[in-house]
């Protein structure tokens, strides 16, 4: 005949095997894939809304081109909207329109002609600052730029050191545009909220 234990050892048995379960299971945890944070943890506190207004210098041709048309497709050359043509740059961000002006940052990325229809670009840039408090940090555009209206709103989805979790918009405006060399100075203003 089997032997059954009393009551007091069966419920030690129990606990016992449920602490070393339990144990052993969080001993060995997978690990986590992600995880829900306070904000404090990385030390965000309120948000800030800032102000940035500074000029993009492009020069597409002479020496030293900012600007500089990569790949484009077959039929680029006969369309009236340069549609698939894809230009890298790295333009220059001054404080001032003049080319000779303070500079504060550079603007890094590509634009490609996105549009069969009308001028319009898929802009895909990175603001690298380099002056005051926002030297080392990046705002990261990424939208469509239409070019015909006086002023073009396209939006800021992130960025990096004080621009962390930073969000917002860009307005560009064309400040000067030569028909024979194709420079362009564009006027920025950027409204960003982070932390």
């Amino acid at each position: 005949m089997a032997k059954t234990l009393s009551k007091p050892t069966s419920i030690f048995f129990m606990l016992f095997t449920i602490f070393f379960f339990s144990t052993y299971v969080i001993a060995d945890e997978a690990p986590v894939f992600s995880k829900n944070l306070p904000p404090s943890s990385l030390g965000l506190e309120q948000k800030k809304l800032s102000h940035l207004h500074f000029y993009f210098q492009e020069i597409v041709r002479g020496p030293k081109p900012t600007a500089v048309r990569v790949a484009q497709a077959n039929t680029t050359n006969t369309s009236p909207t340069g549609f698939g043509a894809v230009v890298v740059i790295d333009d220059p961000l001054t404080l001032l329109p003049e080319n000779t002006s303070k500079v504060v940052g550079q603007a890094q990325g590509t634009y490609t002609f996105a549009s069969q229809s009308e001028s319009a670009l898929l802009m895909v840039m990175n603001f690298a600052f380099t002056e005051g408090e926002y030297n080392g940090s990046t705002l990261s555009l990424l939208g469509r730029n239409t070019v015909s209206p006086s002023v073009r709103e396209m939006p800021i989805v992130g960025g990096s050191g004080v621009f962390r979790f930073a969000r917002g918009y860009a307005q560009a405006k064309t400040y000067t545009f030569d028909n024979k060399t194709g420079d362009t100075v564009v006027e920025y203003n950027v409204y960003v909220l982070h932390h």
